[in-house]
C-alpha cells in the first residue's frame, strides 16, 4: 500500500471519528456515533497492518495474540461490567491508553531505525522531544488513572487525601521533569529516559491523589484529554497520522469538556490542569453532622404526596449510583405516569463520577430520552412542580452555592429543587457531601427526608403506590 493510500485512509478515520464524537454528543444518535467509532478504528488498524506489515512470521503471530486477547478482555469486560461501574472502568481504560504510549515511546527508543527518525547515527532531536512529552504525559496519565480508578472503585477513600507541601513538591517535580526532558533531548540517554518514566509516574499519582470524590467527574474528563495528547505525541514519533488525529480529537474534547464542567462547578481550569481543585475546601468542611432538627418521613408518606401531585421533578446523583437504584426509579415512574402525574428528570453536568453518569444510568433503565433535562433546561420548572424528589444528590442542590460567599461551592450552578413546593429528600444519613458542606434545602419547612439505602427506599414507595 502506497503512503498516500495510506494518509487518506487513516483521513478517512479521523472523519469518522469526528462522527462518533459528533453522534456521542446526544442519546438518541450515540448508538450510530459508537458505530462510526468502531468503524474508524477498524479501518486505522487495518491500514497500519497493510501499510506497515509486521516483519516475519513470529511478529504476525504477536500482533494476532495482541488482538486476541485484547479484544477478548474488551468483549468479556464490556458484558460483565454493570453500567453502575462505567467511571472506573473509563479510569481503568485511561490507565491502558497512558501505558500504552509509555510503551510505544520505549520500543521506538530502542529500534529507532523500525520508525525511520535516525541521522547520522542519532534519533532526530524533534523525535527524541515528541517522545519525551508523549512518555511524560503517558506516565502521568497512567499513575493517574489507577488513582482515580482506585477511589471510583471504593478501593481508596473517596475524600480528599492532603499532603503536606503538596503544591511545593508537585512544582519542583515539574521542574525536574523539564529538566530530565532536556538532558534526554541533549544525550540520547535510556537511563535519563527511564528517570523521565518514573517521575512520571509520581507526578501522576500526587497530582489526583488529594483530590476529592465530588471532582471525580473532571479528574475523568482531564484524564481523557490527557490521554488523547500522549497517544498525539507518540504518533507524531512514529509518524502515524491516525494516531495523531485520534490523539488530537480526544485531548482537545477531553480539555474543552473539563472546562465546560470546571464552569459548572465553579472551579478554576488552571487548577484542575496542576491538580489541586477541590481538595483544600473540601477537607475544610470536615463533614460535620448538624444537629438542627428536620422533617422526616416514611415510604408511605412520600407515595401519598406524589400520587396526588400532578407535576414531579426527578434529581438523581451519586446516591442512585452506588445504590443502583435507577430501575426501582424508573418503576416508580412508570406508576405515577399511569396515576397520570408528569414526571420530568433533572440532570447536573456534574452529577456522578464522570461526565453523563446519569445520563447513561437512566439509559440503562429504558428512562425515555425526552424526559431527560439538563440543568439550564429544567431549572425554570421547578417553582411550577409539586414535588422535587431528589435522590443522592447532594452538593448540586445546595442554595449555599447562591448565598454563602464563604462556602467552597459558591458560585457553582445548581438545581433549584428548594423552590418546589415539596422537596422529598432520599439519604442515608445527615453527613454532608464531598465539599464538606451542610446542604441547607434538608432544614426547609418544605423539605421531607427519607432515610435508608436509595433502592430500599424506592421500592417502599413502589411498594405503596
Amino acid at each position: 500500500m502506497s503512503q498516500n493510500v495510506s494518509s487518506l485512509l487513516y483521513i478517512v478515520s479521523g472523519v469518522l471519528f469526528i462522527m462518533a464524537l459528533r453522534g456521542l454528543s446526544h442519546p438518541t444518535t450515540s448508538r450510530q456515533g459508537n458505530l462510526y467509532g468502531m468503524v474508524g478504528m477498524g479501518l486505522a488498524m487495518l491500514t497500519t497492518l497493510v501499510g506497515h506489515p509486521p516483519a516475519g512470521l513470529g511478529a504476525w503471530m504477536l500482533v494476532l495474540l495482541g488482538l486476541a486477547i485484547g479484544g477478548g478482555a474488551g468483549a468479556v469486560i464490556a458484558k460483565r461490567v454493570p453500567m453502575t461501574a462505567m467511571p472506573q472502568l473509563v479510569a481503568a481504560f485511561h490507565s491502558l491508553v497512558g501505558l500504552a504510549a509509555v510503551m510505544g515511546a520505549a520500543a521506538t527508543l530502542y529500534a529507532p531505525q523500525a520508525v525511520g527518525i535516525l541521522e547520522n547515527g542519532h534519533i532526530h532531536k524533534e523525535s527524541l522531544f515528541e517522545m519525551a512529552l508523549g512518555v511524560a504525559i503517558g506516565a502521568i496519565t497512567f499513575t493517574g488513572s489507577v488513582i482515580a480508578f482506585a477511589k471510583l472503585d471504593g478501593r481508596m477513600s473517596g475524600k480528599p487525601i492532603m499532603l503536606p507541601q503538596r503544591h511545593a513538591i508537585n512544582i519542583a517535580m515539574g521542574i525536574a521533569l523539564v529538566a530530565l526532558i532536556a538532558i534526554f533531548i541533549g544525550t540520547e540517554s535510556k537511563a535519563i529516559f527511564w528517570l523521565i518514566v518514573l517521575l512520571s509516574f509520581a507526578l501522576g499519582g500526587l497530582l489526583i491523589i488529594p483530590i476529592g470524590g465530588a471532582d471525580m467527574p473532571v479528574v475523568v474528563s482531564m484524564l481523557n484529554s490527557y490521554s488523547g495528547w500522549a497517544a498525539a505525541g507518540i504518533g507524531f514519533t512514529l509518524g502515524n497520522l491516525a494516531l495523531i488525529i485520534t490523539g488530537a480529537l480526544v485531548g482537545s474534547s477531553g480539555a474543552i469538556l473539563s472546562y465546560i464542567m470546571c464552569k459548572a462547578m465553579n472551579r478554576s481550569f488552571i487548577s484542575v490542569i496542576l491538580g489541586g481543585f477541590g481538595g483544600d475546601t473540601a477537607a475544610a468542611g470536615g463533614g460535620q453532622v448538624e444537629t438542627r432538627p428536620v422533617k422526616q418521613g416514611s415510604a408511605d408518606d412520600a407515595a401519598y404526596i406524589m400520587k396526588n401531585a400532578e407535576r414531579v421533578i426527578i434529581v438523581p446523583g451519586y446516591g442512585m449510583a452506588v445504590a443502583q437504584a435507577q430501575h426501582s426509579l424508573r418503576e416508580m415512574v412508570d406508576l405515577l405516569k399511569k396515576d397520570g402525574v408528569e414526571v420530568k428528570y433533572a440532570i447536573h453536568p456534574v452529577a456522578g463520577r464522570m461526565p453523563g453518569h446519569m445520563n447513561v444510568l437512566l439509559a440503562e433503565a429504558n428512562v425515555p430520552y425526552d424526559e431527560v433535562h439538563e440543568l439550564e433546561d429544567i431549572n425554570g420548572d421547578f417553582p411550577q412542580a409539586d414535588v422535587a424528589f431528589v435522590i443522592g444528590a447532594n452538593d448540586v442542590t445546595n442554595p449555599a452555592a447562591k448565598t454563602d460567599k464563604t462556602s467552597p461551592i459558591y458560585g457553582m450552578p445548581i438545581l433549584d429543587v428548594e423552590k418546589a413546593k415539596t422537596v422529598l429528600f432520599i439519604k442515608r444519613g445527615m453527613g454532608s457531601g464531598y465539599a464538606g458542606v451542610e446542604n441547607e434545602v434538608f432544614f426547609r419547612d418544605n423539605t421531607m427526608m427519607l432515610f435508608g439505602d436509595a433502592k430500599k427506599v424506592v421500592d417502599s414507595i413502589v411498594k405503596n403506590l
